[in-house]
Protein backbone atom coordinates (compact mmCIF):
# COMPACT_ATOMS: atom_id res chain seq x y z
CA UNK A 1 0.00 0.00 0.00
CA UNK A 2 1.19 3.25 -1.12
CA UNK A 3 0.74 6.32 1.12
CA UNK A 4 3.31 8.87 0.92
CA UNK A 5 3.34 11.36 -1.71
CA UNK A 6 7.57 11.01 -2.69
CA UNK A 7 6.90 7.17 -3.12
CA UNK A 8 3.21 7.60 -5.53
CA UNK A 9 4.82 10.04 -7.40
CA UNK A 10 7.99 7.81 -8.23
CA UNK A 11 5.76 4.92 -9.11
CA UNK A 12 2.41 6.81 -10.35
CA UNK A 13 0.94 4.00 -11.92
CA UNK A 14 1.63 1.14 -8.96
CA UNK A 15 0.21 4.21 -7.00
CA UNK A 16 -2.93 3.86 -8.94
CA UNK A 17 -3.37 0.59 -9.03
CA UNK A 18 -3.02 0.31 -5.54
CA UNK A 19 -6.05 3.18 -4.70
CA UNK A 20 -8.21 0.63 -7.00
CA UNK A 21 -7.25 -2.15 -4.95
CA UNK A 22 -8.02 -0.85 -2.33
CA UNK A 23 -11.13 1.02 -2.91
CA UNK A 24 -13.11 -0.52 -0.64
CA UNK A 25 -10.58 -0.34 2.29
CA UNK A 26 -10.66 2.44 5.05
CA UNK A 27 -7.25 2.99 4.71
CA UNK A 28 -7.68 3.78 0.89
CA UNK A 29 -7.86 8.13 1.52
CA UNK A 30 -4.09 7.67 2.70
CA UNK A 31 -3.38 6.34 -0.73
CA UNK A 32 -5.47 9.01 -2.54
CA UNK A 33 -3.76 11.95 -0.37
CA UNK A 34 -0.18 10.51 -1.54
CA UNK A 35 -1.72 10.15 -5.05
CA UNK A 36 -3.26 13.60 -5.28
CA UNK A 37 0.09 15.79 -3.68
CA UNK A 38 2.19 13.73 -6.27
CA UNK A 39 -0.09 14.32 -9.38
CA UNK A 40 -0.59 18.35 -8.07
CA UNK A 41 3.82 18.08 -8.43
CA UNK A 42 3.62 16.58 -11.63
CA UNK A 43 1.36 18.97 -13.45
CA UNK A 44 3.70 21.97 -12.87
CA UNK A 45 5.90 19.38 -15.51
CA UNK A 46 3.50 16.98 -17.22
CA UNK A 47 0.13 18.48 -16.89
CA UNK A 48 -1.43 15.77 -19.28
CA UNK A 49 -0.53 13.05 -17.54
CA UNK A 50 -1.64 14.35 -14.24
CA UNK A 51 -5.25 15.03 -15.94
CA UNK A 52 -5.09 11.72 -17.54
CA UNK A 53 -4.69 10.19 -13.18
CA UNK A 54 -6.77 12.43 -12.27
CA UNK A 55 -10.00 11.48 -14.90
CA UNK A 56 -8.74 8.23 -14.51
CA UNK A 57 -9.17 7.58 -10.94
CA UNK A 58 -12.56 9.77 -10.72
CA UNK A 59 -13.72 7.39 -13.25
CA UNK A 60 -12.80 4.25 -11.95
CA UNK A 61 -13.28 4.71 -8.64
CA UNK A 62 -16.82 5.63 -9.40
CA UNK A 63 -19.43 5.26 -6.59
CA UNK A 64 -17.14 3.45 -4.01
CA UNK A 65 -15.68 4.93 -0.42
CA UNK A 66 -12.19 6.10 -2.14
CA UNK A 67 -14.50 7.52 -5.33
CA UNK A 68 -16.53 9.74 -2.82
CA UNK A 69 -13.06 10.61 -0.91
CA UNK A 70 -11.14 11.21 -4.36
CA UNK A 71 -14.35 13.45 -6.01
CA UNK A 72 -14.03 15.14 -2.06
CA UNK A 73 -10.02 15.75 -2.98
CA UNK A 74 -10.89 16.98 -6.66
CA UNK A 75 -12.94 19.46 -5.72
CA UNK A 76 -9.88 21.42 -3.36
CA UNK A 77 -7.67 20.58 -6.63
CA UNK A 78 -6.70 24.46 -8.26
CA UNK A 79 -7.34 23.53 -11.88
CA UNK A 80 -10.51 21.89 -11.31
CA UNK A 81 -13.36 23.76 -10.15
CA UNK A 82 -14.08 27.57 -11.37
CA UNK A 83 -11.97 27.38 -14.24
CA UNK A 84 -13.73 27.01 -17.37
CA UNK A 85 -12.01 23.49 -18.20
CA UNK A 86 -13.64 21.58 -21.11
CA UNK A 87 -14.11 18.89 -18.02
CA UNK A 88 -15.82 21.15 -15.51
CA UNK A 89 -17.66 22.68 -18.48
CA UNK A 90 -19.22 19.30 -19.05
CA UNK A 91 -18.97 17.65 -15.90
CA UNK A 92 -21.32 20.70 -14.75
CA UNK A 93 -23.63 21.02 -17.91
CA UNK A 94 -24.03 16.87 -17.66
CA UNK A 95 -25.05 17.83 -13.71
CA UNK A 96 -27.52 20.68 -14.84
CA UNK A 97 -28.97 18.48 -17.21
CA UNK A 98 -29.64 15.51 -14.59
CA UNK A 99 -31.12 18.58 -11.82
CA UNK A 100 -33.66 19.83 -14.72
CA UNK A 101 -34.43 16.11 -15.56
CA UNK A 102 -35.04 15.24 -11.87
CA UNK A 103 -36.80 18.42 -11.39
CA UNK A 104 -39.74 17.65 -14.75
CA UNK A 105 -40.16 14.40 -13.87
CA UNK A 106 -40.82 15.02 -10.19
CA UNK A 107 -43.62 17.61 -11.45
CA UNK A 108 -44.85 15.45 -14.38
CA UNK A 109 -45.46 12.09 -11.72
CA UNK A 110 -47.46 14.53 -9.55
CA UNK A 111 -49.52 15.29 -12.64
CA UNK A 112 -48.52 19.61 -12.08
CA UNK A 113 -48.81 21.17 -15.58
CA UNK A 114 -45.52 22.79 -16.69
CA UNK A 115 -45.39 25.62 -18.87
CA UNK A 116 -43.15 26.37 -22.01
CA UNK A 117 -41.32 29.12 -19.85
CA UNK A 118 -41.33 27.36 -16.66
CA UNK A 119 -39.67 24.49 -18.59
CA UNK A 120 -36.85 26.70 -20.23
CA UNK A 121 -36.37 28.56 -16.99
CA UNK A 122 -35.51 24.75 -15.30
CA UNK A 123 -33.59 24.09 -18.34
CA UNK A 124 -31.52 27.19 -19.09
CA UNK A 125 -30.54 27.20 -15.13
CA UNK A 126 -26.83 26.71 -14.36
CA UNK A 127 -26.75 27.62 -10.79
CA UNK A 128 -26.56 23.61 -9.15
CA UNK A 129 -27.84 25.21 -5.54
CA UNK A 130 -30.85 26.99 -7.19
CA UNK A 131 -31.98 23.39 -8.70
CA UNK A 132 -31.16 21.56 -5.21
CA UNK A 133 -33.58 23.88 -3.91
CA UNK A 134 -36.54 23.47 -7.00
CA UNK A 135 -35.66 19.83 -6.60
CA UNK A 136 -36.21 19.86 -3.32
CA UNK A 137 -39.34 22.09 -3.61
CA UNK A 138 -40.82 19.80 -6.71
CA UNK A 139 -41.87 17.34 -4.14
CA UNK A 140 -44.67 19.62 -2.81
CA UNK A 141 -45.69 22.64 -4.85
CA UNK A 142 -49.02 22.70 -5.47
CA UNK A 143 -48.05 24.73 -9.13
CA UNK A 144 -44.80 24.56 -11.07
CA UNK A 145 -44.29 28.25 -10.83
CA UNK A 146 -44.19 27.87 -6.66
CA UNK A 147 -40.69 26.58 -7.41
CA UNK A 148 -39.37 30.34 -8.00
CA UNK A 149 -41.66 31.41 -4.98
CA UNK A 150 -38.95 32.75 -2.85
CA UNK A 151 -36.84 34.12 -5.57
CA UNK A 152 -39.82 37.20 -6.22
CA UNK A 153 -40.27 36.04 -9.70
CA UNK A 154 -43.37 34.00 -9.27
CA UNK A 155 -46.35 34.50 -11.27
CA UNK A 156 -49.05 34.16 -8.87
CA UNK A 157 -52.58 35.06 -9.17
CA UNK A 158 -53.88 37.86 -6.78
CA UNK A 159 -56.80 37.05 -4.59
Amino acid sequence: MITDARTAAKNLALAVLSALAHARNPDCDAILEAISSALQELRETDPDTAEYFFDFLEVTLGKTPAGEKWNRIMSFVSYFPGRGTVRETAYLEGRTEGEAKGILSVLEVRGIRVTDSVRERITSCTDLARMDTWLERSRTVERAEDLFDEEGTADKPIS
